[in-house]
Protein backbone atom coordinates (compact mmCIF):
# COMPACT_ATOMS: atom_id res chain seq x y z
CA UNK A 1 0.00 0.00 0.00
CA UNK A 2 2.99 2.30 -0.44
CA UNK A 3 1.21 4.16 -3.27
CA UNK A 4 -1.30 5.55 -0.74
CA UNK A 5 1.54 6.89 1.40
CA UNK A 6 3.08 8.44 -1.73
CA UNK A 7 -0.16 10.21 -2.65
CA UNK A 8 -0.82 11.65 0.78
CA UNK A 9 2.68 12.20 2.14
CA UNK A 10 5.04 12.91 -0.75
CA UNK A 11 4.98 16.71 -1.32
CA UNK A 12 7.02 16.28 -4.49
CA UNK A 13 4.33 14.14 -6.11
CA UNK A 14 1.94 15.75 -8.63
CA UNK A 15 -0.72 13.24 -7.56
CA UNK A 16 -0.30 14.51 -3.99
CA UNK A 17 -1.20 18.10 -4.90
CA UNK A 18 -4.01 17.07 -7.24
CA UNK A 19 -5.64 14.99 -4.50
CA UNK A 20 -5.38 17.89 -2.02
CA UNK A 21 -6.98 20.34 -4.48
CA UNK A 22 -9.70 17.87 -5.48
CA UNK A 23 -10.56 17.16 -1.84
CA UNK A 24 -10.75 20.86 -0.91
CA UNK A 25 -12.85 21.83 -3.95
CA UNK A 26 -15.28 18.91 -3.80
CA UNK A 27 -15.83 19.31 -0.06
CA UNK A 28 -16.17 23.10 -0.30
CA UNK A 29 -18.69 23.00 -3.16
CA UNK A 30 -20.77 20.42 -1.30
CA UNK A 31 -20.82 22.38 1.96
CA UNK A 32 -21.46 25.63 0.09
CA UNK A 33 -24.94 24.44 -0.82
CA UNK A 34 -26.01 24.31 2.82
CA UNK A 35 -28.16 27.32 3.75
CA UNK A 36 -27.68 29.24 6.97
CA UNK A 37 -30.74 31.35 7.70
CA UNK A 38 -31.85 30.95 4.09
CA UNK A 39 -28.48 32.10 2.70
CA UNK A 40 -25.88 29.78 1.16
CA UNK A 41 -22.23 30.81 0.78
CA UNK A 42 -21.88 28.98 -2.55
CA UNK A 43 -18.42 28.30 -3.95
CA UNK A 44 -16.89 30.74 -1.45
CA UNK A 45 -17.12 27.89 1.08
CA UNK A 46 -14.19 26.37 -0.83
CA UNK A 47 -12.04 28.99 0.91
CA UNK A 48 -13.16 27.78 4.33
CA UNK A 49 -12.68 24.13 3.34
CA UNK A 50 -9.19 25.04 2.14
CA UNK A 51 -8.40 26.78 5.44
CA UNK A 52 -9.58 23.78 7.45
CA UNK A 53 -7.78 21.16 5.40
CA UNK A 54 -4.78 23.46 4.99
CA UNK A 55 -4.47 23.76 8.75
CA UNK A 56 -4.60 19.98 9.12
CA UNK A 57 -2.26 19.56 6.18
CA UNK A 58 0.45 21.88 7.48
CA UNK A 59 0.22 21.00 11.17
CA UNK A 60 -0.64 17.36 11.63
CA UNK A 61 0.47 15.21 8.70
CA UNK A 62 3.95 13.74 9.40
CA UNK A 63 6.10 11.81 6.98
CA UNK A 64 7.10 8.18 7.51
CA UNK A 65 9.93 9.23 9.82
CA UNK A 66 7.52 11.04 12.12
CA UNK A 67 8.84 14.48 11.21
CA UNK A 68 6.82 17.41 9.80
CA UNK A 69 6.75 17.51 6.04
CA UNK A 70 8.83 20.16 4.27
CA UNK A 71 6.22 22.01 2.21
CA UNK A 72 8.58 24.43 0.49
CA UNK A 73 8.60 22.32 -2.69
CA UNK A 74 4.89 22.98 -3.27
CA UNK A 75 4.76 26.72 -2.61
CA UNK A 76 5.79 27.71 -6.13
CA UNK A 77 3.21 25.34 -7.64
CA UNK A 78 0.43 26.56 -5.35
CA UNK A 79 1.31 30.20 -6.14
CA UNK A 80 1.18 29.49 -9.86
CA UNK A 81 -2.19 27.73 -9.59
CA UNK A 82 -3.52 30.60 -7.49
CA UNK A 83 -2.46 33.31 -9.96
CA UNK A 84 -3.65 31.33 -13.00
CA UNK A 85 -7.03 30.77 -11.38
CA UNK A 86 -7.35 34.48 -10.58
CA UNK A 87 -6.48 35.49 -14.15
CA UNK A 88 -9.02 33.09 -15.67
CA UNK A 89 -11.74 34.24 -13.29
CA UNK A 90 -11.14 37.96 -13.67
CA UNK A 91 -10.82 37.83 -17.46
CA UNK A 92 -14.09 35.92 -17.86
CA UNK A 93 -15.77 38.41 -15.51
CA UNK A 94 -14.48 41.23 -17.73
CA UNK A 95 -15.96 39.60 -20.84
CA UNK A 96 -19.24 39.30 -18.98
CA UNK A 97 -19.53 42.94 -17.90
CA UNK A 98 -17.73 44.54 -20.86
CA UNK A 99 -20.65 44.89 -23.31
CA UNK A 100 -22.73 46.82 -20.79
CA UNK A 101 -19.93 48.63 -18.96
CA UNK A 102 -20.09 52.04 -20.63
CA UNK A 103 -23.82 51.91 -21.37
CA UNK A 104 -24.54 51.99 -17.63
CA UNK A 105 -23.40 55.63 -17.47
CA UNK A 106 -26.25 56.83 -19.67
CA UNK A 107 -29.43 58.49 -18.44
CA UNK A 108 -30.63 57.11 -15.09
CA UNK A 109 -27.58 54.89 -14.78
CA UNK A 110 -25.38 57.88 -13.89
CA UNK A 111 -27.13 58.52 -10.58
CA UNK A 112 -27.14 54.86 -9.60
CA UNK A 113 -23.47 54.44 -10.47
CA UNK A 114 -22.64 57.51 -8.38
CA UNK A 115 -24.34 55.83 -5.43
CA UNK A 116 -22.30 52.68 -6.10
CA UNK A 117 -19.10 54.74 -6.26
CA UNK A 118 -20.09 56.30 -2.95
CA UNK A 119 -20.53 52.87 -1.35
CA UNK A 120 -17.13 51.70 -2.62
CA UNK A 121 -15.44 54.94 -1.46
CA UNK A 122 -17.08 54.78 1.98
CA UNK A 123 -15.99 51.15 2.36
CA UNK A 124 -12.40 52.35 1.96
CA UNK A 125 -12.83 55.35 4.24
CA UNK A 126 -14.50 53.34 7.01
CA UNK A 127 -11.78 50.69 6.70
CA UNK A 128 -9.03 53.33 6.97
CA UNK A 129 -10.80 55.03 9.89
CA UNK A 130 -11.05 51.77 11.81
CA UNK A 131 -7.44 50.94 10.93
CA UNK A 132 -6.12 54.17 12.48
CA UNK A 133 -8.57 53.95 15.39
CA UNK A 134 -7.82 50.33 16.33
CA UNK A 135 -4.20 49.88 15.26
CA UNK A 136 -2.85 53.41 14.93
CA UNK A 137 -0.57 52.44 12.02
CA UNK A 138 1.56 49.63 10.65
CA UNK A 139 1.87 48.18 7.16
CA UNK A 140 1.05 44.65 8.28
CA UNK A 141 -2.13 45.76 10.06
CA UNK A 142 -3.24 47.86 7.07
CA UNK A 143 -2.86 44.89 4.75
CA UNK A 144 -4.92 42.71 7.06
CA UNK A 145 -7.63 45.39 7.20
CA UNK A 146 -7.75 45.44 3.40
CA UNK A 147 -8.42 41.71 3.54
CA UNK A 148 -11.11 42.41 6.14
CA UNK A 149 -12.72 44.98 3.84
CA UNK A 150 -12.98 42.54 0.96
CA UNK A 151 -14.48 39.90 3.21
CA UNK A 152 -16.96 42.51 4.44
CA UNK A 153 -18.08 43.32 0.89
CA UNK A 154 -17.89 39.64 -0.22
CA UNK A 155 -15.68 40.48 -3.20
CA UNK A 156 -13.24 37.70 -4.06
CA UNK A 157 -11.60 39.30 -7.16
CA UNK A 158 -10.60 42.26 -4.99
CA UNK A 159 -8.94 39.87 -2.56
CA UNK A 160 -7.01 38.41 -5.46
CA UNK A 161 -5.88 41.85 -6.63
CA UNK A 162 -4.76 42.73 -3.11
CA UNK A 163 -2.84 39.45 -2.82
CA UNK A 164 -1.00 40.28 -6.06
CA UNK A 165 0.15 43.62 -4.65
CA UNK A 166 1.26 42.00 -1.38
CA UNK A 167 3.29 39.49 -3.36
CA UNK A 168 5.01 42.22 -5.41
CA UNK A 169 5.77 44.32 -2.30
CA UNK A 170 6.75 41.55 0.08
CA UNK A 171 10.04 43.32 0.76
CA UNK A 172 8.38 46.12 2.77
CA UNK A 173 7.43 43.73 5.57
CA UNK A 174 10.19 43.15 8.15
CA UNK A 175 11.49 39.68 8.95
CA UNK A 176 9.48 38.13 6.11
CA UNK A 177 6.26 38.55 8.11
CA UNK A 178 4.03 38.72 5.03
CA UNK A 179 0.34 39.30 5.90
CA UNK A 180 -2.15 36.58 5.07
CA UNK A 181 -5.11 38.55 3.73
CA UNK A 182 -7.23 35.42 3.30
CA UNK A 183 -7.37 34.94 7.07
CA UNK A 184 -8.92 38.35 7.78
CA UNK A 185 -11.10 37.96 4.66
CA UNK A 186 -12.47 34.68 6.02
CA UNK A 187 -13.14 36.24 9.44
CA UNK A 188 -15.22 39.07 7.94
CA UNK A 189 -17.00 37.20 5.13
CA UNK A 190 -19.90 35.45 6.95
CA UNK A 191 -21.17 38.62 8.63
CA UNK A 192 -20.55 40.46 5.35
CA UNK A 193 -23.18 38.33 3.61
CA UNK A 194 -25.62 38.83 6.48
CA UNK A 195 -24.79 42.52 6.88
CA UNK A 196 -25.62 43.46 3.29
CA UNK A 197 -29.09 41.94 3.58
CA UNK A 198 -29.61 43.34 7.07
CA UNK A 199 -28.65 46.87 5.94
CA UNK A 200 -31.25 46.84 3.14
CA UNK A 201 -33.91 45.89 5.69
CA UNK A 202 -32.82 48.69 8.05
CA UNK A 203 -33.07 51.23 5.21
CA UNK A 204 -36.66 50.17 4.68
CA UNK A 205 -37.55 51.11 8.25
CA UNK A 206 -35.38 54.23 8.40
CA UNK A 207 -37.11 55.65 5.31
CA UNK A 208 -40.55 54.32 6.34
CA UNK A 209 -40.99 52.44 3.08
CA UNK A 210 -44.13 50.46 2.34
CA UNK A 211 -43.65 47.62 -0.13
CA UNK A 212 -47.14 47.85 -1.65
CA UNK A 213 -46.60 51.54 -2.43
CA UNK A 214 -43.28 50.72 -4.11
CA UNK A 215 -45.03 48.11 -6.27
CA UNK A 216 -47.60 50.71 -7.32
CA UNK A 217 -44.84 53.19 -8.19
CA UNK A 218 -43.22 50.67 -10.50
CA UNK A 219 -46.54 49.95 -12.21
CA UNK A 220 -47.21 53.65 -12.85
CA UNK A 221 -43.67 54.28 -14.12
CA UNK A 222 -44.02 51.44 -16.61
CA UNK A 223 -47.29 52.91 -17.86
CA UNK A 224 -45.71 56.34 -18.33
CA UNK A 225 -42.64 54.92 -20.08
CA UNK A 226 -43.83 52.34 -22.60
CA UNK A 227 -41.66 51.01 -25.39
CA UNK A 228 -41.89 52.72 -28.78
CA UNK A 229 -45.46 52.61 -30.08
CA UNK A 230 -46.01 50.08 -32.90
CA UNK A 231 -47.36 51.40 -36.20
CA UNK A 232 -49.38 49.15 -38.49
CA UNK A 233 -49.15 50.05 -42.17
CA UNK A 234 -50.44 48.83 -45.50
CA UNK A 235 -48.01 50.03 -48.17
CA UNK A 236 -48.43 49.80 -51.92
CA UNK A 237 -45.08 49.22 -53.65
CA UNK A 238 -44.60 52.03 -56.17
CA UNK A 239 -40.88 52.79 -55.78
CA UNK A 240 -39.09 50.92 -58.58
CA UNK A 241 -35.87 50.99 -56.57
CA UNK A 242 -37.21 48.28 -54.27
CA UNK A 243 -38.99 46.21 -56.95
CA UNK A 244 -37.31 42.83 -57.36
CA UNK A 245 -35.57 43.01 -54.00
CA UNK A 246 -36.18 40.35 -51.36
CA UNK A 247 -37.41 41.31 -47.90
CA UNK A 248 -34.01 40.29 -46.50
CA UNK A 249 -32.28 42.65 -48.94
CA UNK A 250 -34.79 45.36 -48.07
CA UNK A 251 -33.80 45.32 -44.40
CA UNK A 252 -30.20 46.01 -45.41
CA UNK A 253 -31.16 48.55 -48.09
CA UNK A 254 -33.43 50.60 -45.80
CA UNK A 255 -31.35 50.04 -42.65
CA UNK A 256 -34.50 50.02 -40.54
CA UNK A 257 -36.30 47.43 -38.45
CA UNK A 258 -39.73 46.20 -39.56
CA UNK A 259 -41.75 43.01 -39.98
CA UNK A 260 -43.93 42.13 -42.94
CA UNK A 261 -46.77 39.80 -42.00
CA UNK A 262 -48.58 39.53 -45.36
CA UNK A 263 -48.13 40.40 -49.01
CA UNK A 264 -51.10 40.80 -51.37
CA UNK A 265 -50.71 40.54 -55.16
CA UNK A 266 -53.79 40.46 -57.38
CA UNK A 267 -55.88 39.73 -54.26
CA UNK A 268 -53.74 36.65 -53.56
CA UNK A 269 -52.41 36.57 -50.00
CA UNK A 270 -48.79 35.48 -49.62
CA UNK A 271 -47.20 34.58 -46.30
CA UNK A 272 -43.72 36.10 -46.78
CA UNK A 273 -40.27 35.01 -45.72
CA UNK A 274 -36.85 36.54 -46.20
CA UNK A 275 -36.69 35.40 -49.83
CA UNK A 276 -40.03 36.92 -50.87
CA UNK A 277 -39.43 39.49 -53.63
CA UNK A 278 -41.41 42.69 -53.94
CA UNK A 279 -43.37 43.43 -57.06
CA UNK A 280 -44.83 46.63 -58.43
CA UNK A 281 -48.29 47.45 -56.98
CA UNK A 282 -47.96 44.69 -54.38
CA UNK A 283 -49.56 45.62 -51.05
CA UNK A 284 -47.74 44.64 -47.90
CA UNK A 285 -48.91 44.58 -44.29
CA UNK A 286 -46.05 45.94 -42.21
CA UNK A 287 -45.31 46.72 -38.55
CA UNK A 288 -42.61 49.19 -37.54
CA UNK A 289 -41.82 51.78 -34.88
CA UNK A 290 -44.12 54.79 -35.10
CA UNK A 291 -41.28 57.26 -35.51
CA UNK A 292 -39.96 55.35 -38.53
CA UNK A 293 -43.28 54.80 -40.31
CA UNK A 294 -43.07 57.92 -42.50
CA UNK A 295 -39.53 57.20 -43.70
CA UNK A 296 -40.27 53.54 -44.51
CA UNK A 297 -43.42 54.47 -46.39
CA UNK A 298 -41.58 57.09 -48.47
CA UNK A 299 -38.82 54.65 -49.38
CA UNK A 300 -41.16 51.85 -50.44
CA UNK A 301 -44.18 53.48 -51.97
CA UNK A 302 -47.38 54.93 -50.61
CA UNK A 303 -49.68 54.19 -47.70
CA UNK A 304 -53.02 52.58 -48.55
CA UNK A 305 -56.11 53.67 -46.64
CA UNK A 306 -57.49 50.24 -45.81
CA UNK A 307 -58.74 48.86 -42.54
CA UNK A 308 -56.00 46.92 -40.80
CA UNK A 309 -57.02 43.33 -40.16
CA UNK A 310 -54.56 41.73 -37.77
CA UNK A 311 -53.49 38.13 -38.18
CA UNK A 312 -55.38 36.19 -35.55
CA UNK A 313 -55.21 32.76 -37.09
CA UNK A 314 -52.50 31.72 -34.70
CA UNK A 315 -53.03 33.29 -31.30
CA UNK A 316 -51.06 30.66 -29.40
CA UNK A 317 -48.66 32.29 -26.96
CA UNK A 318 -45.37 30.61 -26.17
CA UNK A 319 -42.26 31.27 -24.13
CA UNK A 320 -38.90 30.30 -25.60
CA UNK A 321 -35.19 30.89 -25.21
CA UNK A 322 -33.57 32.13 -28.40
CA UNK A 323 -29.84 32.55 -28.94
CA UNK A 324 -28.32 35.47 -30.83
CA UNK A 325 -26.04 34.04 -33.51
CA UNK A 326 -26.16 36.67 -36.28
CA UNK A 327 -23.25 39.11 -36.36
CA UNK A 328 -25.45 42.05 -37.40
CA UNK A 329 -27.17 41.94 -33.98
CA UNK A 330 -23.84 42.11 -32.14
CA UNK A 331 -23.44 45.43 -30.31
CA UNK A 332 -27.01 46.66 -30.81
CA UNK A 333 -29.33 47.62 -27.95
CA UNK A 334 -32.94 46.60 -27.40
CA UNK A 335 -33.87 50.22 -28.03
CA UNK A 336 -32.33 50.05 -31.50
CA UNK A 337 -33.98 46.75 -32.39
CA UNK A 338 -37.57 47.62 -31.30
CA UNK A 339 -38.28 43.94 -30.60
CA UNK A 340 -41.52 44.50 -28.69
CA UNK A 341 -42.73 47.11 -31.14
CA UNK A 342 -41.93 45.40 -34.41
CA UNK A 343 -42.09 41.72 -33.61
CA UNK A 344 -44.84 41.87 -31.01
CA UNK A 345 -42.82 39.89 -28.44
CA UNK A 346 -41.50 40.66 -24.98
CA UNK A 347 -37.95 39.87 -23.86
CA UNK A 348 -37.80 39.63 -20.08
CA UNK A 349 -34.37 38.16 -19.42
CA UNK A 350 -30.96 37.93 -21.06
CA UNK A 351 -28.61 35.15 -19.99
CA UNK A 352 -24.96 35.95 -20.62
CA UNK A 353 -22.18 33.64 -19.45
CA UNK A 354 -24.44 32.20 -16.77
CA UNK A 355 -25.53 35.61 -15.46
CA UNK A 356 -29.15 36.77 -15.65
CA UNK A 357 -29.53 40.35 -16.92
CA UNK A 358 -32.63 42.49 -17.13
CA UNK A 359 -33.68 43.25 -20.73
CA UNK A 360 -33.21 47.00 -20.40
CA UNK A 361 -33.59 49.13 -23.56
CA UNK A 362 -29.97 50.29 -23.24
CA UNK A 363 -28.49 46.81 -22.77
CA UNK A 364 -26.06 46.14 -25.63
CA UNK A 365 -26.47 42.62 -26.97
CA UNK A 366 -23.76 40.28 -28.15
CA UNK A 367 -23.47 36.99 -29.98
CA UNK A 368 -24.27 34.14 -27.64
CA UNK A 369 -26.82 36.00 -25.50
CA UNK A 370 -29.86 33.88 -24.69
CA UNK A 371 -33.13 35.81 -24.76
CA UNK A 372 -36.20 34.66 -22.83
CA UNK A 373 -38.97 35.60 -25.27
CA UNK A 374 -42.75 35.48 -24.86
CA UNK A 375 -45.35 36.17 -27.54
CA UNK A 376 -47.42 34.61 -30.28
CA UNK A 377 -45.76 31.59 -31.79
CA UNK A 378 -45.73 33.18 -35.24
CA UNK A 379 -44.10 36.36 -33.91
CA UNK A 380 -41.49 34.38 -32.00
CA UNK A 381 -40.62 32.54 -35.22
CA UNK A 382 -40.15 35.90 -36.99
CA UNK A 383 -37.76 37.00 -34.26
CA UNK A 384 -35.94 33.67 -34.44
CA UNK A 385 -35.21 34.29 -38.12
CA UNK A 386 -33.98 37.80 -37.35
CA UNK A 387 -31.46 36.92 -34.60
CA UNK A 388 -30.32 33.52 -35.88
CA UNK A 389 -30.86 30.99 -33.08
CA UNK A 390 -28.41 28.63 -34.77
CA UNK A 391 -26.98 26.85 -31.74
CA UNK A 392 -24.65 24.64 -33.79
CA UNK A 393 -22.69 27.72 -34.80
CA UNK A 394 -21.86 28.37 -31.16
CA UNK A 395 -20.98 24.84 -30.14
CA UNK A 396 -17.23 25.30 -30.41
CA UNK A 397 -15.79 27.50 -27.64
CA UNK A 398 -13.66 30.45 -28.75
CA UNK A 399 -10.92 29.54 -26.28
CA UNK A 400 -8.10 30.87 -28.48
CA UNK A 401 -9.51 34.41 -28.27
CA UNK A 402 -9.69 34.15 -24.48
CA UNK A 403 -6.04 33.24 -24.03
CA UNK A 404 -4.93 35.82 -26.60
CA UNK A 405 -6.76 38.45 -24.55
CA UNK A 406 -5.22 37.09 -21.35
CA UNK A 407 -1.76 37.41 -22.90
CA UNK A 408 -2.39 41.07 -23.77
CA UNK A 409 -3.91 41.68 -20.32
CA UNK A 410 -0.96 40.17 -18.43
CA UNK A 411 1.47 42.26 -20.50
CA UNK A 412 -0.56 45.41 -19.81
CA UNK A 413 -0.68 44.54 -16.12
CA UNK A 414 3.13 44.59 -15.86
CA UNK A 415 3.53 48.16 -17.16
CA UNK A 416 4.73 50.51 -14.43
CA UNK A 417 2.75 53.76 -14.64
CA UNK A 418 5.03 55.44 -12.09
CA UNK A 419 5.64 54.97 -8.39
CA UNK A 420 5.21 51.22 -8.69
CA UNK A 421 1.59 51.56 -9.84
CA UNK A 422 0.65 48.58 -12.00
CA UNK A 423 -2.65 47.05 -13.03
CA UNK A 424 -1.18 43.69 -12.03
CA UNK A 425 -2.29 40.17 -12.85
CA UNK A 426 -5.87 41.01 -11.91
CA UNK A 427 -6.32 44.54 -13.26
CA UNK A 428 -4.60 44.06 -16.61
CA UNK A 429 -6.71 41.13 -17.86
CA UNK A 430 -9.84 42.79 -16.43
CA UNK A 431 -9.28 46.04 -18.37
CA UNK A 432 -8.49 44.23 -21.63
CA UNK A 433 -11.54 41.96 -21.26
CA UNK A 434 -13.85 44.93 -20.61
CA UNK A 435 -12.52 46.85 -23.61
CA UNK A 436 -12.78 43.83 -25.91
CA UNK A 437 -16.29 43.08 -24.69
CA UNK A 438 -17.39 46.69 -25.04
CA UNK A 439 -15.78 47.69 -28.36
CA UNK A 440 -14.66 44.47 -30.01
CA UNK A 441 -17.74 44.35 -32.24
CA UNK A 442 -16.71 47.67 -33.84
CA UNK A 443 -13.53 46.11 -35.17
CA UNK A 444 -14.94 42.74 -36.14
CA UNK A 445 -13.57 41.05 -33.00
CA UNK A 446 -15.93 38.33 -31.85
CA UNK A 447 -15.31 37.82 -28.14
CA UNK A 448 -18.08 35.26 -27.83
CA UNK A 449 -17.31 32.06 -25.98
CA UNK A 450 -20.05 29.54 -25.39
CA UNK A 451 -21.86 30.06 -22.10
CA UNK A 452 -20.78 26.68 -20.80
CA UNK A 453 -17.12 27.32 -21.71
CA UNK A 454 -17.06 30.77 -20.13
CA UNK A 455 -18.84 29.58 -17.01
CA UNK A 456 -16.57 26.56 -16.73
CA UNK A 457 -13.38 28.64 -17.09
CA UNK A 458 -14.69 31.23 -14.64
CA UNK A 459 -15.74 28.69 -12.03
CA UNK A 460 -12.58 26.62 -12.38
CA UNK A 461 -10.49 29.76 -12.07
CA UNK A 462 -12.35 30.88 -8.96
CA UNK A 463 -12.18 27.44 -7.37
CA UNK A 464 -8.45 27.11 -8.03
CA UNK A 465 -7.86 30.57 -6.58
CA UNK A 466 -10.00 30.04 -3.48
CA UNK A 467 -8.61 26.60 -2.75
CA UNK A 468 -5.02 27.83 -3.16
CA UNK A 469 -5.62 30.81 -0.89
CA UNK A 470 -7.38 28.60 1.65
CA UNK A 471 -4.63 25.98 1.71
CA UNK A 472 -1.98 28.67 2.18
CA UNK A 473 -4.02 30.50 4.83
CA UNK A 474 -4.57 27.28 6.76
CA UNK A 475 -1.02 27.39 8.06
CA UNK A 476 -1.60 30.66 9.95
CA UNK A 477 -5.38 31.01 10.23
CA UNK A 478 -5.69 29.69 13.77
CA UNK A 479 -2.91 31.95 14.99
CA UNK A 480 -4.56 34.90 13.21
CA UNK A 481 -7.91 34.08 14.78
CA UNK A 482 -6.35 33.98 18.25
CA UNK A 483 -4.31 37.14 17.71
CA UNK A 484 -7.04 39.40 16.33
CA UNK A 485 -9.76 37.43 14.61
CA UNK A 486 -12.59 38.92 16.67
CA UNK A 487 -11.42 42.41 15.70
CA UNK A 488 -11.64 41.49 12.02
CA UNK A 489 -15.18 40.24 12.56
CA UNK A 490 -16.65 43.38 14.18
CA UNK A 491 -14.66 45.86 12.08
CA UNK A 492 -15.73 43.98 8.96
CA UNK A 493 -19.37 44.23 10.00
CA UNK A 494 -19.05 48.01 10.38
CA UNK A 495 -17.32 48.25 6.98
CA UNK A 496 -20.31 46.41 5.51
CA UNK A 497 -23.27 48.28 6.96
CA UNK A 498 -22.15 51.92 7.47
CA UNK A 499 -21.62 52.75 3.74
CA UNK A 500 -24.83 50.97 2.73
CA UNK A 501 -26.92 52.81 5.32
CA UNK A 502 -25.49 56.23 4.40
CA UNK A 503 -25.66 55.90 0.62
CA UNK A 504 -28.92 53.96 0.77
CA UNK A 505 -30.65 56.83 2.56
CA UNK A 506 -29.10 59.32 0.09
CA UNK A 507 -30.33 57.26 -2.88
CA UNK A 508 -33.80 57.15 -1.41
CA UNK A 509 -34.09 60.77 -0.24
CA UNK A 510 -32.17 62.53 -3.02
CA UNK A 511 -32.54 60.33 -6.11
CA UNK A 512 -35.98 59.04 -5.04
CA UNK A 513 -34.99 55.53 -6.12
CA UNK A 514 -37.61 52.84 -5.87
CA UNK A 515 -36.81 50.58 -2.91
CA UNK A 516 -36.70 47.42 -5.02
CA UNK A 517 -34.28 49.05 -7.47
CA UNK A 518 -32.22 50.23 -4.50
CA UNK A 519 -32.02 46.68 -3.14
CA UNK A 520 -30.58 45.51 -6.46
CA UNK A 521 -28.19 48.48 -6.51
CA UNK A 522 -26.85 47.58 -3.06
CA UNK A 523 -26.38 43.95 -4.08
CA UNK A 524 -24.65 45.01 -7.32
CA UNK A 525 -22.32 47.52 -5.63
CA UNK A 526 -21.15 44.66 -3.38
CA UNK A 527 -21.23 42.16 -6.29
CA UNK A 528 -23.17 39.87 -3.96
CA UNK A 529 -25.51 37.27 -5.57
CA UNK A 530 -27.13 36.15 -2.26
CA UNK A 531 -28.26 39.75 -1.65
CA UNK A 532 -29.72 39.89 -5.17
CA UNK A 533 -31.60 36.63 -4.56
CA UNK A 534 -33.07 38.12 -1.38
CA UNK A 535 -34.06 41.28 -3.27
CA UNK A 536 -35.74 39.31 -6.05
CA UNK A 537 -37.67 37.25 -3.54
CA UNK A 538 -38.84 40.41 -1.72
CA UNK A 539 -39.77 42.39 -4.84
CA UNK A 540 -41.31 39.75 -7.09
CA UNK A 541 -40.51 41.95 -10.12
CA UNK A 542 -37.60 42.99 -12.33
CA UNK A 543 -36.61 46.15 -10.45
CA UNK A 544 -33.76 44.56 -8.40
CA UNK A 545 -32.26 43.09 -11.57
CA UNK A 546 -32.26 46.56 -13.16
CA UNK A 547 -30.38 48.06 -10.22
CA UNK A 548 -27.95 45.14 -10.01
CA UNK A 549 -27.04 45.03 -13.71
CA UNK A 550 -26.71 48.85 -13.88
CA UNK A 551 -24.00 49.15 -11.21
CA UNK A 552 -22.38 45.70 -11.31
CA UNK A 553 -19.83 46.36 -14.12
CA UNK A 554 -18.39 49.56 -12.64
CA UNK A 555 -18.53 48.19 -9.09
CA UNK A 556 -16.60 45.06 -10.02
CA UNK A 557 -13.97 47.16 -11.78
CA UNK A 558 -13.62 49.53 -8.82
CA UNK A 559 -13.43 46.70 -6.27
CA UNK A 560 -10.47 45.21 -8.10
CA UNK A 561 -8.61 48.48 -8.75
CA UNK A 562 -9.19 50.05 -5.30
CA UNK A 563 -7.28 47.27 -3.54
CA UNK A 564 -4.17 48.07 -5.50
CA UNK A 565 -4.50 51.83 -5.08
CA UNK A 566 -4.88 51.62 -1.30
CA UNK A 567 -2.01 49.20 -0.78
CA UNK A 568 0.35 51.01 -3.15
CA UNK A 569 -0.45 54.36 -1.51
CA UNK A 570 0.27 53.15 2.02
CA UNK A 571 2.96 50.53 1.46
CA UNK A 572 5.19 52.45 -0.96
Amino acid sequence: MSWIQTIFQDPGSIAHLVVIYALVISLGVKLGRIKFGGVALGVTFVLFAGILLGHIYYQFIPDTAGQPIDHSAQKAVINFVKELGLILFVYCIGLQVGPGFFATFKKGGVGMNLIAIGIVALNVLVMLGLYFLVYGGGKYELSMMVGTMYGAVTNTPGLGAANSVIKDMAGVFPDGNIPDLASSYACAYPLGVVGIILATIVIRFLCKIKLDEEQERIRKEQERDPHATPKHLIIKITNKAVVGRSLADLHTFLNREFVVSRCIKNEEIIVPDGNTKLELDMRIHLVCAEDEAEAITALMGEAVKEEWTPDVADAKYVSRRLVITKDNINGKTFGQLHLSTIYGVNVTRVTRNGMELFADRNLRLQVGDRLLVTGREQDVEHLKDAIGDSVKRLDHPNVGAIFFGIMIGVMLGQIDFGGGMKLGLAGGPLVVAILMGAFGYRYGINTYTSTSANLMLREVGLLLFLSSVGIQAGATFWATLQAGGVTYVWTGFLITIIPILIMGVVARKVLKLNYFTLMGLIAGSNTDPPALAFANQTAGNDAPAVGYSTVYPLSMFLRIIVAQLVLLAFLS
